[in-house]
């Protein structure tokens, strides 16, 4: 068996391991960085442009770089899923390589000097992404991006196996594990700190949700974690204090 071959199957019985669908997600992301070289790995959900949830990672600065490409609302990911083909950026701070400038600083700031996002698609569809972080630049060797492309199609069998368990209990009264799974990928503390935005400022979802997401970007943080000081009440909006929205920190406005 050769290089190719046995990497192939190492990546295959990843999914035969126990445990729900989002528990195969975290061992092939884990297994991502132990066979292809890689400092992390995160599979991300991708609806109508805009990341829903971290479906798997290898730890938590992988599911930190995908909350910035929802905060950012650009990143390898977004371009992979809406050209339907492999993103590869090996050097970050070169200035030929800023398609994403806002990402890419708060990639750079967290240590991730190259990225590499490969898209998944389930039936006709893509709806997500495999993307793959490294604190060093450089290209991904043959094997590598060879072994991330089997990769980003095993990423999609344990969302259909999600999607078989609902298939299954059809006619239940109750919601399928799939479900409750796939929900709680979603941004809920966004959609929580949101509401009391609302309240605070007396604007529409909308512009809350704005404001939250420019507060993180203003100050190079997630939207998500921004979220969760709102929620815990270390933050609030005040309509005095944040009638405009706050400059970039680093900025001289």
């Amino acid at each position: 068996m050769d290089a190719s071959q046995r990497l192939r199957a190492d990546l295959g019985l990843v999914m035969r391991g126990p445990g729900t669908a989002l528990d195969s997600a975290d061992r092939l992301c884990r297994a991502c960085v132990e066979l292809l070289e890689v400092d992390g790995a995160a599979i991300s959900i991708v609806l109508d442009g805009v990341t829903e949830g971290t479906f798997g990672s290898s730890n938590e600065l992988s599911r930190r770089l995908d909350g910035l490409q929802y905060t950012f609302g650009e990143g390898p990911c977004l371009d992979a899923v809406r050209q339907g083909q492999p993103v590869l950026a090996e050097h970050l701070r070169h200035s030929s390589d800023q398609r994403w400038p806002a990402f890419t600083v708060g990639a750079l700031d967290s240590g991730v000097e190259a990225v590499f996002a490969f898209p998944v698609r389930l039936a006709a569809s893509t709806f997500g992404a495999l993307d793959l972080f490294n604190t060093s630049i450089g290209p991904l060797s043959e094997l590598s991006l060879t072994g991330a492309s089997w990769a980003a199609e095993l990423a999609a069998l344990p969302l259909l196996d999600l999607a078989n368990e609902d298939a299954d209990r059809e006619g239940e009264e109750t919601d399928g594990d799939g479900w409750i799974q796939l929900s709680s990928l979603g941004r809920i503390e966004i959609y929580q700190a949101t509401g009391m935005v609302m309240a605070q400022l007396e604007v529409g979802s909308a512009e809350a949700l704005v404001r939250i997401r420019a507060y993180a970007f203003a100050r190079d943080r997630t939207a998500s974690e921004v979220a969760w000081d709102i929620i815990d009440r270390k933050m609030r909006f005040d309509p005095d204090e944040w009638g405009q929205i706050p400059p970039r920190a680093g900025s001289s406005a």
